[in-house]
């Protein structure tokens, strides 16, 4: 018998080769069964469960029958085979059970908020009680998940030559991006530090400073509203730059990274081969409907506007002449759906923005709102393609309120998304800006090389590319980055365009644009989600089911309680006054 504590061996250990063997366990009672001269229970640790039992004979009889589930015992005995018609082949330990002779009580628990098999908790009493929450063994074997994909990727990251470098959780406020969480300084009164968005600035700095390959498993705050995908509060991610870097270079150590983690965690999976397919922004648009395309989905817009120049129905005519886009999304399939499912899709796309979303099916004939306005040419590139199309016209501007959700909807309805596969694809080619409140903004990151550097500014600036790229999977975006402007001038003239003088460049970029002026070299990176990355793999829409602690949808950490008041004597000392 080994002479620690509280256990010799973990409940994952124990199998036939055990048998007749003292051991000693600790855990949690998860189970307990009474048979009246005989109690049975599950005595579960983090590594899995083993069955225990002990009789009336026994002097901690009494002890057991009076404790609670989820009470943490500590327990010696000897491994004994289970009867064969109690052999449990769904657990490690299913073949043996401990006979105990000794036990020892560490804490007793209180009735349970909640059952740890029930299935249909509600969030908010989940997050209030996470720590019973990730007891569970569905949430432990998340938890188990994301530090395993850590681990494997800080292990590839430095194969590759990168360093691990920890910035600063404490910098100042960005105007770009989403809301910051601040800070107020004590020593400083009435100025506020601010929690990082992302390492971005010091990440560019570093490359300035000499650091030829940086990563860390950053952790980054944005007060921004939740939705399925994002939470409130803090994530982590993958964050990374090269100098000396092109575009393709980081590309191929991400999808190095995704592949090797996809692979290694997701066997039964397909996997896109590398290199990951590359679409450009616009292209993704009018095909997908969204720069966020799922490519599991066997269908996808075709821009049929040319057919339409010469022959152009009344009802599309207004959209043509002012150039919009007329697209076909031909579906195999469509002629088999009812009348319910075109009313359905009709209004999920109006719900959505879209005047419409018309169809027309072909098969021996054609048939639909449309058969009797679109030609036969029309008609028949349909029918080269599938039995049926929905069609949309619009401005390109307008496609990707509804577009993208339309055609996700039309797959998910019909059940056509391939569930078994992981669809990698970067997006490229961003426009460097676009038209926000009536004045030129940044579409992405501001600290983009335009492609033609400073020849880039000679074009109206929505027809300016940017080396900016994300990469999607599934549907969901991993990671955004990008090859940096790392030329003060360019960086200047850049900002200009989206209405910021050289000195409020200066003001709100001081560190980085002072440090340009030094020697800068060309430098590039991106930052995968960590957190959506787990989602994918553990095979959850919801991202809050993957963060250890989360905040909830109104961002409140319900078991902490926070945010909460403080007192007035805190505020005095930081200096700040609350209005009523």
């Amino acid at each position: 018998m080994s002479k620690k504590q509280y256990r010799s061996n973990y409940c994952m250990d124990l199998n036939s080769d055990y048998i007749d063997k003292e051991v000693k366990l600790a855990g949690w009672i998860r189970k307990k069964r009474d048979h009246g001269n005989m109690i049975f229970i599950d005595l579960k640790d983090h590594t899995g469960v083993v069955q225990c039992v002990i009789d009336t004979k026994n002097e901690n009889f009494e002890n057991i029958n009076q404790l609670s589930v989820e009470s943490v015992i500590s327990l010696e005995g000897k491994v004994i085979a289970r009867p064969s018609d109690s052999i449990n082949d769904g657990l490690e330990s299913g073949k043996v059970e401990i006979d105990i002779k000794k036990i020892t009580i560490l804490s007793k628990a209180q009735t349970l908020p909640f059952a740890m098999h029930q299935d249909d908790l509600g969030e908010e009493l989940r997050l209030k009680y996470r720590f019973l929450d990730l007891r569970r063994d569905e949430m432990q074997y998340r938890l188990k998940l994301r530090s395993d994909v850590i681990k494997e990727i800080r292990e590839i990251m430095e194969e590759k030559g990168f360093m691990e470098v920890h910035t600063p959780i404490l910098t100042s406020s960005s105007p770009e991006g989403a809301r910051d969480y601040v800070v107020p300084s004590r020593l400083n009164p009435g100025k506020f530090y601010a929690l990082p968005q992302a390492p971005q600035q010091f990440k560019q700095l570093l490359m300035v400073s000499g650091v030829s390959k940086y990563y860390q498993i950053a952790p980054c705050f944005r007060d921004e509203d939740t939705r399925a995908d994002r939470a409130p509060g803090a994530f982590y991610q993958l964050d990374m730059e090269m100098a000396f870097a092109t575009q393709e270079e980081v590309f191929e150590v991400i999808e190095d990274v995704m592949f090797s983690v996809f692979s290694k965690f997701r066997s039964d999976m397909e996997i896109s081969n590398k290199p990951f397919v590359k679409i450009p922004y616009k292209e993704a648009i009018l095909k997908y409907g969204s720069d966020k395309p799922d490519l599991r989905i066997p269908f996808h817009y075709h821009d049929i506007t040319h057919l339409f120049a010469e022959n152009c129905p009344k009802i599309f005519k207004s959209i043509v002449e002012g150039g919009g886009k007329i697209l076909m999304l031909p579906v195999k399939g469509l002629s088999n759906q009812t009348r319910k499912f075109f009313d359905s899709m009709q209004k999920f796309a109006q719900d959505h923005g879209a005047f419409g979303l018309g169809y027309m099916l072909v098969g021996e004939g054609k048939s639909g709102p449309l058969a009797k306005i679109l030609s036969d040419e029309v008609s028949n590139v349909v029918r080269e393609k599938a039995d049926g199309a929905f069609f949309i016209a619009d401005y390109e501007v307008n496609l990707p309120k509804y577009a993208g959700p339309v055609l996700k909807k039309v797959a998910e309805e019909m059940n056509l998304i391939n569930k078994d596969k992981y669809e990698f694809c970067w997006i490229i080619d961003y426009p460097m800006y676009e038209i926000n409140e009536g004045k030129w903004d940044f579409s992405h990151n501001p600290f983009s090389m335009p492609q033609g550097e400073m020849n880039a500014f000679e074009k109206d600036p929505g027809e300016i590319m940017a080396y900016q790229y994300d990469l999607v999977c599934n549907g969901i975006e991993l990671t955004s980055g990008a090859i940096r402007n790392h030329d003060p001038e360019i960086m200047y003239k850049a900002f200009e365009v989206a209405g910021y003088s050289k000195e409020d460049v200066d003001r709100e970029f001081g560190a980085m644009i002072n440090a340009f002026k030094y020697g800068a070299p060309p430098h590039g990176g991106s930052a995968p989600g960590i957190d959506r990355m787990i989602m994918l793999l553990a095979d959850t829409e919801n991202i809050r089911e993957i963060i250890p602690f989360p905040l909830n949808q109104q961002g409140q950490d319900l078991m902490m309680n926070a945010p909460c008041e403080i007192s007035n004597k805190h505020l005095k000392e930081l200096g700040i006054k609350i209005e009523e």
